[in-house]
């Protein structure tokens, strides 16, 4: 009679475990009512093509170019490995990089007709127009101090004849 005991009672327990609440038995229907959640609520689902990036030929960079990306603007107190040359639209002061940036600021609000639209220390960059031509006043720190040179929009040196005035005016009031 005992075996019939531990039987009715297993099988007791068993009918009991099966129509409660147990989350082994009823766990696929708690899931599929995400539904009737808040949208904030929700579980975030990410299509399977949308979970890694794409191999498309649409998202290779173009070779070529004269572009700068952001490995190449310098830090502040970097120094160019490459010792940039004077020319009619570059040279060279003495000086730290950020001592220099505000002696061209200076001498920039003293050049006749140039207009600074907009500058940033943090890159040693001077946004300038000068008679309807635009281009950059760039600093960069080099081993004999600080090179101040001309950048046209394609980042390339400006050899323009507005951007030389320009710099033949600043070069002149630096060296004062």
């Amino acid at each position: 009679m005992q075996v019939r005991t531990r039987l009715a009672l297993a099988a007791l327990a068993v009918a009991v475990l099966s129509t409660s609440g147990c989350s082994l038995f009823h766990g696929k229907k708690h899931r599929t009512e995400a539904y009737k959640l808040a949208a904030e609520a929700r579980p975030l689902e990410v299509p399977p093509d949308l979970d890694r990036p794409s191999a498309d030929a649409a998202m290779n960079l173009p070779s070529g170019g004269s572009s700068v990306s952001a490995s190449q603007v310098q830090p502040r107190g970097s120094v160019t490995p490459v010792a940039p040359r004077e020319s009619a639209s570059a040279f060279i002061v003495p000086g730290t990089r950020d001592d220099v940036f505000n002696k061209l600021g200076t001498a920039l609000a003293g050049v006749q007709g140039a207009t600074v639209k907009n500058k940033s220390q943090l890159l040693g960059t001077f946004d300038v127009s000068y008679s309807g031509h635009d281009f950059l006043i760039r600093t960069a720190t080099v081993t004999d101090g600080v090179h101040v040179s001309a950048i046209d929009p394609r980042g390339s040196i400006d050899a323009s004849a507005e951007a030389t005035k320009v710099i033949a005016d600043l070069k002149a009031a630096l060296a004062k």
